[in-house]
């Protein structure tokens, strides 16, 4: 095992399957010269040339148009976006060419696309660059939707997501790229839609993705000093969710906090509730509870920014409500 960044353990996936098949190339703003806005592509214009690590305009639905086109001719492509704020220049590609090209070709088409950038908050970036937007594309039938939580997850689910045949929205986080993290020296994979339990417990299931599981592991340590057992659940996967994990875990512990950093409305965590509800509503000794971004805008101003995003005292106070102390 070795440790690596975030932004290195993106870069290996990309630069392995580059060398395995000379079919997948890297297309974005600043992924060749500038090695990445994020420095998530370093190295791979050295190694891979200009043909396949390419420099784009700020033109998000014209890259990702030539994206889908490529697949559609047989090739491999990866597109960054330098967030997934700009994404929406492109949703068009996306949601209506990418994900339904299969289905509307009568399969004749796979779209091996894999779309992939930073989502969410970074600080004080206002309300048009700190958006998440991961329940919106988790909506889509057609597209598969990752959203990993460490350098180990990054990679090995990176790999899987290059090598699938169906288009992939693979969602990272500014604050995460110089998070640091164990990697076997050894080829690995992940598979799509398997959710991962972080550490077990017995008084309650929290369950979350993405960078949340950084907030909630610091919850659990809080917990933990007030002999409270919490099991962290990292669903790691948002389309296909692994639904599975979650309901047995909940059949265990009785209680359940949903963390996200969405918007409250027609969230991911609405969907685990409506599934928890329906496959385990006897197994609850309490209301499912959740805790996500405030319903508004992202102001700019710090005091602003600390009041809209979920924090440990939320889901603190969450897990004791649902455990009535």
């Amino acid at each position: 095992m070795r440790e690596v960044q975030f932004r290195e353990a993106v870069a290996e996936a990309m630069s392995e399957e580059m060398r395995l098949d000379n079919q997948v190339f890297l297309m974005g703003e600043e992924v060749a010269e500038y090695n990445g806005a994020y420095k998530a592509s370093k190295g791979l214009l050295d190694e891979f040339g200009s043909k396949r690590v390419i420099d784009t305009p700020i033109s998000e639905g014209g890259f990702a148009g030539i994206g889908v086109g490529s697949a559609m001719n047989g090739l491999r492509p990866i597109i960054e976006f330098m967030t997934f704020n700009f994404s929406l220049v492109a949703i068009d590609q996306i949601i209506n060419n990418a994900a339904k090209m299969k289905q509307m070709s009568g399969g004749q088409f796979n779209i091996p696309i894999v779309f992939r950038g930073p989502t969410g908050s970074a600080g004080q970036l206002g309300a048009t660059h700190s958006q998440s937007f991961d329940n919106w594309y988790a909506n889509c039938p057609g597209l598969k939707v990752i959203v990993p939580s460490n350098p180990y997850d990054a990679k090995g689910l990176l790999k899987s997501a290059i090598r699938d045949n169906n288009p992939v929205i693979f969602m990272e986080s500014e604050q995460m790229y110089g998070d640091k993290g164990l990697i076997p020296d050894e080829e690995y994979l992940i598979p799509i839609g398997k959710g991962k339990i972080v550490k077990e417990g017995t008084d309650v299931t929290i369950v979350s993705y993405g960078k949340m599981m950084k907030l909630i592991q610091d919850v659990e340590l809080e917990l933990h000093k007030e002999n409270i057992s919490a099991e962290l659940i990292d669903i790691r996967t948002l389309r296909p969710i692994d639904y599975d994990l979650i309901i047995n875990s909940v059949k265990k512990t009785n209680r359940i906090v949903i963390v996200e950093e969405s918007w409250p409305l027609g969230s991911i965590s609405s969907e685990i509730t409506y599934k928890i509800q329906k496959q385990a509503f006897d197994y609850l000794d309490a209301p499912i509870q959740r805790v996500c971004s405030a319903d508004t805008p992202m102001a700019y101003s710090p005091t602003l920014v600390e009041e809209f995003l979920p924090k440990k005292t939320d889901i603190v106070n969450k897990v004791k409500g649902v455990m009535y102390l």
